[in-house]
């Protein structure tokens, strides 16, 4: 039972997700110590054999079946996952993006032929997973996308650039965005795969520096004349990238919620341990009123997001999570956890402000959460629309 003192929404607390949860925690404790993620942190990427430790441990492609490399399991599988990370404090090590973002596009719109190709790869950790979607004119508005896919034969050539990319340093598979109709709109959008290893024009550029999460790979990527096989299409035609997003968009900006709910946990929990142990004028701060109520109204948000959060992931399970209630999710559980992470450092003082402490790094890692999977402001449009 986490600082909010309530149980886990029934599907998430069957015996087998709980011992999961546990497996899932000794192996981050062992292979994701404090030394080693500082270490990642300080070079600006997780090392490539904790992907394989990963995949080697069973972690990636929970929810691909078994037939292609991966675990048989469901999204409550890869939610288990996620969380851990979070809790454990292994920021950068994006195996939520390549599992319950990249691997689903493969799944559900790939051929036989793609996911025996692709899926086992990315299951073992020998493939690392992006999805390049943003570009330096397009970010939330993906129908201003301007990379294009020009075909040519059997082959797509792609030019392009795009940035923001998460795991864009080390990813083998990437699902590209691109235009192969420009004149046709979003209705001229499609996914197309390309394996980095050898792709004549394809390069990556910097390792973007960030305010937060200072151990994940995000980068600029570069198209030039990159030849693409027809076969590595999703979908079997062109033209559906769009509606393939907009079906998996949900789940994305599900996965934003569920970790912000445990960075909040995570920031309440230290905080309490701090204003327990901390003195100002002859007494702990959590004798001062005003502590107790700044937590107070922290734990009480803290513990509706949860609540919110635990039932959005039940209604995914049955298939029935709406974009509309997704985008609630993201947008207001990550304007929270802002919201609450910012009171919990002030709480901490002049020590809040240092990067040595846990807290300081919450708040630089959640900043992004407002951005990344749509903006928040985005969001609301999108619920305005159901209005």
């Amino acid at each position: 039972m986490s600082v909010l003192n309530i149980n886990r929404a029934p599907c998430l607390n069957d015996e087998d997700i709980v011992i999961f949860g546990d497996s899932v925690a000794r192996f981050l404790d062992e292979h994701a110590p404090p030394e080693r993620v500082e270490r990642w942190r300080q070079a600006g990427i997780v090392e490539r054999e904790a992907w394989r430790e990963a995949g080697e441990a069973g972690l990636l492609c929970l929810a691909v079946p078994e037939a292609y490399g991966g675990g048989g399991g469901d999204f409550r599988h890869e939610v288990v996952v996620m969380e851990q990370i979070a809790r454990k404090e292994v920021s950068g090590f994006f195996t939520s993006l390549h599992s319950a973002i990249v691997a689903p596009y493969i799944l559900h719109y790939g051929s036989e032929e793609q996911k025996r190709k692709w899926l086992p790869k990315m299951a073992s950790g020998e493939f690392v997973g992006a999805i390049a979607m943003s570009e330096p004119g397009a970010g939330s508005d993906l129908q201003g996308v301007k990379t294009t896919a020009r075909l040519d034969g059997n082959h797509y050539v792609i030019n392009g650039q795009k940035t923001f990319i998460s795991n864009g340093q080390l990813a083998d598979l990437i699902i590209v965005v691109a235009k192969t109709d420009p004149s046709r709109g979003a209705k001229g959008t499609s996914l197309i795969v390309v394996e980095t290893a050898g792709a004549d024009g394809f390069q990556r550029g910097r390792n973007l520096d960030k305010i937060g999460m200072d151990a994940q790979d995000t980068s600029e990527l570069f198209f030039d004349d990159v030849r693409v096989p027809t076969a590595n299409l999703l979908g079997g035609e062109a033209g559906l990238g769009f509606i393939q997003l907009m079906q998996q968009l949900p789940q994305e900006r599900l996965t934003i919620g569920i970790t912000g709910v445990v960075a909040m946990e995570r920031a309440l929990a230290l905080t309490i341990d701090y204003v327990k142990q901390r003195k100002a004028f002859g007494q702990r701060l959590i004798d001062f009123q005003n502590t107790q109520f700044k937590l107070a109204e922290c734990k009480t948000e803290a513990t509706v997001a949860r609540i919110f959060i635990d039932r959005l992931i039940g209604l995914h399970l049955e298939g029935k999570l709406d974009a509309a209630t997704a985008s609630m999710a993201k947008y207001w559980v990550s304007d929270l956890e802002n919201k609450v992470i910012d009171t919990c450092l002030q709480l901490f003082g002049g020590y809040g402000y240092m990067n040595e402490y846990p807290i300081a790094r919450l708040f630089r890692d959640s900043r992004a959460q407002r951005i990344y999977g749509g903006s928040n402001e985005i969001m609301k449009v999108l619920i305005a629309r159901t209005l």
